[in-house]
């Protein structure tokens, strides 16, 4: 099998009707595919919703249009606390998490500990290239979500920070 007949069975398979072709001849083995479906499949995970468990002779509660409404309730407002604002640092790539830059070195940062914007945070290897992932804010780290060599995803919040 030469290059120039291996295109000739592309071209084949382009114009015809049939998906998949497989060729063997003097011990090579070929086999071309369409990809009908160009476009990217995504695959988007249900939300979860936990399930409620009434027992026999519990009222199942109702949603009342008014608050306070129900006898015997009290209008209570809750005590003023400030607002922390957290701030996600997300995973840029899809790779392994690693929060320090040797496996007996120690971490980037800890929790509680005060960045600055540039700030390394932590390391996401993918294919074998190590990808420093720094602060985007100044703040304080309010937790780390990840535990160190596991893998992350695209998007997946790694860090949150208490905006300064």
């Amino acid at each position: 099998m030469d290059l120039s007949y291996i295109k000739k069975v592309i071209k084949l398979i382009e114009k015809s009707e049939v998906d998949e072709i497989e060729i063997e001849e003097e011990g090579k083995k070929i086999r071309v595919a369409k990809n009908r479906n160009s476009q990217p499949q995504y695959f988007t995970p249900a939300a979860f919703q936990a399930p409620m468990t009434f027992y026999p002779g519990q009222q199942v509660p109702a949603a009342s249009s008014a608050p306070g409404s129900m006898p015997g309730s009290q209008q209570t407002q809750p005590a003023a606390k400030p607002e922390i604002k957290l701030h996600e640092v997300r995973s840029p790539i899809v790779g392994t998490f690693y929060r320090a830059p040797a496996p007996d070195a120690e971490p980037y940062i800890e929790v509680g500990q005060n960045v600055s914007v540039g700030s390394v945070l932590c390391i996401v290897e993918a294919m074998k290239l190590m990808n420093e992932i720094e602060s985007d804010i100044a703040g304080r780290v309010a937790q780390v979500l990840v535990e160190n060599g596991k893998p992350v995803e695209y998007n997946q919040v790694l860090f949150l920070i208490e905006k300064a």
